[in-house]
């Protein structure tokens, strides 16, 4: 693996950063001293330092992207413009999105390589739980309030009871249980309304970061992996 591609991936730099790092002699590669930003180590065995600090390689990743709309949550698609091709510059071929929001859906999204995360997040046992910001066409009833948290039917699915917050006569919060397809809009359908705007805002306890402007991502901190796996939250 590249040095500076090393760097990147463990102490969450952008490739630019370290390749300065590198060029002003504060990286230490089993005790040599390396100006060489493609210099190729062995990530599993090399010992390196940056000011003097060990660093240590991350063999799994983890990253919150604000999804932007027209793009689809894929690895690859023939038509579409995927999540990972919003990743060009972390030079990877292992990643992916843990589930999916539609095309036309934005918001929270996690992208990682660990697979057994990813199955733990999107397993139908586990329910954990997903809150949107849903903008509908119009108001929604008593009865329609009542009809969703009580786990509405869309086609052959039962939806378990969700939460209904409303904010204004046509936006809601709506956290559901599940991860069917469309579930969302299937659940509005349900009641004749429509989405007309979608946005996932938390994943369990792990809140979108509403900094983070659309179509952009950032790692996780260690205590949003934490909540998301488990160790401080509720996922």
């Amino acid at each position: 693996m590249r040095l500076d591609k090393f760097l990147c991936d463990s102490k969450n730099l952008s490739r630019k950063e370290s390749k300065e790092i590198i060029k002003k002699g504060r990286v230490i590669v089993n005790d040599k001293k390396i100006n060489d930003p493609s210099f190729s180590i062995d990530e599993s065995k090399d010992a390196v330092l940056v000011d003097s600090v060990p660093v240590k390689y991350e063999k799994f990743v983890y990253f919150m992207l604000n999804k932007p709309k027209g793009v689809v949550s894929a690895t690859k698609d023939n038509i579409d413009k995927t999540v990972i091709d919003l990743f060009k510059e972390e030079e990877r071929n292992d990643l992916f999105p843990v589930g999916r929001l539609d095309k036309d859906t934005v918001g929270l999204l996690i992208v990682t390589n660990d697979g057994n995360l990813s199955h733990h997040l999107t397993s139908p046992k586990h329910h954990v739980e997903k809150t949107y910001l849903v903008r509908i066409e119009h108001p929604l009833s008593d009865s329609d309030i009542n009809k969703l948290t009580l786990g509405i039917k869309i086609g052959d699915d039962e939806c378990k009871p969700a939460i209904v917050k409303v904010l204004s006569n046509k936006e809601i919060e709506l956290t559901i249980f599940e991860g069917m397809f469309h579930q969302v809009k299937r659940m509005l359908k349900a009641v004749n309304n429509e989405v007309v705007y979608l946005k996932r805002l938390s994943m369990g306890d792990l809140k979108l970061d509403e900094s983070l402007e659309e179509g952009k991502y950032r790692k996780l901190s260690d205590t949003e992996l934490k909540i998301l796996t488990k160790e401080g939250g509720n996922v």
